[in-house]
């Protein structure tokens, strides 16, 4: 199915839009530093990049949740013929004024897009939304989520294998082995009720990982608070998922300091790209 019988199948749905807000408590801020690695902010009331994902979260009853802990297609997303989602890519967008503590955070989601393929994998569908958040009436952040969704694997899944240019040229500047307890924190600071982070029977048997999945949003955030170590002041950070992460493995971060932007890669130990950004 190319574009435009996307848009007409599910043209109802392009810019729909809803709204929700949060505050940004001095507890939250706590909890979210004790459990990010890699924190890019020097001072106590500065708030780290990828809090945005700890705002505001969709919060449905059980009984209006799908298979997978995600509240079921045709809520807040288009119900498309697919069952399983993941979260594809994004970029963020920082305005001068930065998130503060105490601060009541609107946030603003529209659907703007929704694209079906045929890949090697099968069918897809490509959904983009747009978020802004506010504080007083004024963006301070404005990002684009891409997502994925595809039909359940039958039998286990054979992993991506795009190999890490960085691993070969950049300069290792991190390390992480992540454990089902970092994995379950994170999905309580953003109530993500994605089984395939927490229920490793289901994340094996039903998804057909190898095992527990860490969260694209948690390796993201880590990234760009590695950049703004790197910069001080982040402006714009893009980036893209290749492939999945699983909970052990060691995974290596890379950071190669371009004139214009950096840019940064996430691999395992044996060069499997899990993640790449740019950072500006």
């Amino acid at each position: 199915m190319g574009n435009n019988d996307a848009v007409s199948k599910h043209g109802n749905w392009i810019g729909r839009n809803e709204r929700a807000s949060d505050y940004l408590t001095p507890a939250l801020m706590a909890k979210f530093k004790s459990v990010l690695p890699c924190d890019g902010t020097d001072a106590a009331d500065e708030v780290p990049p990828g809090i945005q994902w700890c705002l505001a979260p969709i919060a449905e009853p059980a009984e209006r949740l799908g298979e997978d802990g995600h509240p079921a297609l045709g809520t807040h997303l288009p119900p498309l013929p697919y069952e399983r989602r993941m979260w594809a890519g994004g970029a963020l967008s920082f305005d001068k004024k930065p998130f503060a503590p105490g601060q009541e955070i609107e946030r603003s989601s529209t659907i703007r897009g929704i694209e079906e393929k045929t890949g090697r994998s099968g069918s897809l569908a490509f959904v983009t939304l747009e978020h802004a958040y506010s504080a007083n009436g004024e963006i301070i952040l404005r990002e684009e989520q891409t997502l994925v969704y595809r039909n359940p694997h039958i039998s286990s899944m054979q992993l991506p294998k795009p190999a890490s240019k960085l691993a070969e040229t950049g300069t290792r500047i991190f390390t992480l082995t992540t454990d089902p307890v970092l994995l379950f924190r994170y999905s309580a600071l953003t109530f993500n009720g994605h089984r395939i982070h927490y229920d490793d029977p289901y994340a094996r048997d039903i998804e057909g990982y190898p095992g527990l999945v860490v969260h694209g949003p948690l390796l993201a955030t880590i990234l760009a608070n590695l950049a703004l170590k790197e910069l001080e002041i982040l402006a714009r950070f893009k980036f893209r998922s290749h492939s999945p992460a699983i909970v052990g493995e060691p995974l290596e971060f890379y950071l190669d300091n371009g004139s214009e932007y950096i840019k940064l890669e996430i691999a395992t130990g044996k060069g499997r790209l899990i993640m790449t950004a740019f950072a500006s």
